[in-house]
């Protein structure tokens, strides 16, 4: 999201909570690597510097903030943070951490523990990639951030959180729903799906653009809940954007998995049971989700070391650009094999940007006529050497190519690692949270 998103919500209207998600999966990895080098970083530094700019309005309007900004070391970010509360002079404010997440100091022992963590998608154990493991972080259920919040917390940092949670979170502290409120639970976890992706349910990213008012100034989405489960999903006056049926319909869509079993670490919510209706301008209401127990697992998001890869691409203009950008990658791949260095189909990427590869299959670019291309060619593989030896036979191209060559972006490409992805479950018995608040 802009920076400009946190800044304005907390600026531009009323607000109680404010909820900032930070992780995807591979950024686990990037942080426990930084950690592993520095041990007090391993957080997202850029939430550091949000609180910095926002503080005195935070403190002044009473609102709560929760995050997942601790990454893969939360205690690091709360001593961060409280140093930016004692920088502005205030006294009294908690900075809560929910910690428990990270099992990557855990593995051996949980798998010795009949953990076997298969790949949710291939079914191996992670033993069968188990020296290459780089960061391991559990899901943890939202009651540790209603702990925190319960706790005198106006700022909870917690690390791998599901992204519902971090709303989930506020609403089972406000109104007190207990871990049996499975069509409460559910309606909290529905309105985070809702706005965990930003602007993305207010006119961001959505098929009938043309029709959504002053983009540049989009508004982010507000959740108005209420203790029944039911909630309203708006945005600020004043502000750019749409919210109707269609863009939060556009946003349930995302990542849904089965609809009517949704599963997060507090329930399995059906996206089926409940009426969404436009109550007015720029409010949707929502009301009647259903929710059923949750599984007896955690999901567990791994990240390991796969390899290679390099990518570069070259822009090819003038007349016939097409055929000598195919012209150009054949060039490559032909002087590769000369020196021995050939790579397996699966191995290589060819992609001619301007001739529809965004949208292959769907229409045809063949008989037009295209006066430039972006060629991008990229490699992947187990062997750093021959993986920086393809970037070595872009470059020539401009002057050992064809005509028209004119422009190399992004310098030589040089081999960067590849993070693998694998989500497993391991049983709830095993991982325990733990929170803690501390005031300046």
């Amino acid at each position: 999201d802009s920076i400009l998103g946190p800044v304005r919500l907390v600026r531009e209207g009323p607000l109680d909570y404010l909820t900032l998600d930070y992780l995807a999966e591979v950024t686990m990895s990037i942080m426990q690597k930084l950690r592993s080098r520095n041990p007090e970083t391993g957080y997202a530094t850029d939430f550091v510097e949000m609180i910095d700019r926002v503080l005195p309005e935070l403190v002044a309007k009473d609102i709560k903030v929760v995050a997942n900004a601790g990454g893969v070391n939360p205690r690091a970010c709360m001593k961060a943070v409280m140093k930016v509360v004692q920088k502005h002079g205030f006294r009294g404010v908690g900075v809560g951490i929910v910690e428990g997440d990270d099992v990557f100091p855990r593995i051996d022992e949980l798998i010795a523990g009949g953990e076997e963590m298969r790949n949710m998608d291939t079914g191996e154990p992670l033993a069968r990639v188990r020296d290459r493991v780089t960061s391991a972080n559990v899901y943890l259920s939202a009651f540790p951030i209603a702990e925190a919040l319960g706790k005198g917390a106006q700022i909870v940092i917690t690390g791998r959180s599901t992204d519902p949670g971090l709303v989930l979170g506020p609403l089972i502290h406000e109104f007190g729903w207990r871990k049996t409120d499975y069509d409460l639970l559910a309606a909290g976890t529905v309105a985070g799906h809702i706005v965990e992706c930003g602007a993305q349910c207010t006119g961001g990213n959505f098929t009938d653009w043309r029709r959504v008012p002053d983009l540049a100034r989009v508004g982010y989405p507000i959740v108005e809940a209420s203790s029944d489960g039911s909630f309203v999903i708006t945005k600020h006056e004043k502000t750019g954007g749409l919210v109707d049926t269609s863009t939060v319909a556009h946003q349930l869509a995302y990542e849904m998995g089965d609809p009517r079993a949704y599963l997060g670490p507090d329930v399995s919510a059906d996206f089926t049971s409940f009426a969404m209706t436009q109550q007015g301008p720029d409010r949707v209401r929502i009301a009647g989700v259903r929710g059923r127990p949750p599984t007896d697992t955690y999901k567990v998001s791994i990240s390991y070391e796969d390899g290679w890869k390099a990518t570069g691409q070259l822009t090819i203009s003038g007349p016939d650009a097409l055929e000598k950008a195919k012209l150009c990658a054949d060039v490559v791949w032909k002087r590769l094999a000369m020196d021995g260095c050939e790579y397996e189909p699966e191995e290589k990427l060819v992609e001619f940007l301007g001739a529809n590869v965004c949208h292959a299959g769907i229409a045809s670019a063949e008989g037009r006529s295209t006066s430039e291309v972006v060629l991008r060619m990229g490699v992947k593989g187990p062997d750093r050497g021959k993986i920086d030896r393809f970037g070595m036979e872009l470059v020539p191209l401009v002057t050992s190519g064809p005509p028209g060559v004119t422009g190399f972006a992004g310098g030589r490409p040089k081999a960067t690692e590849i993070i693998g992805f694998w989500p497993a479950l391991v049983r709830k018995e095993r991982i325990s949270a733990r929170v803690e608040v501390v005031k300046s």
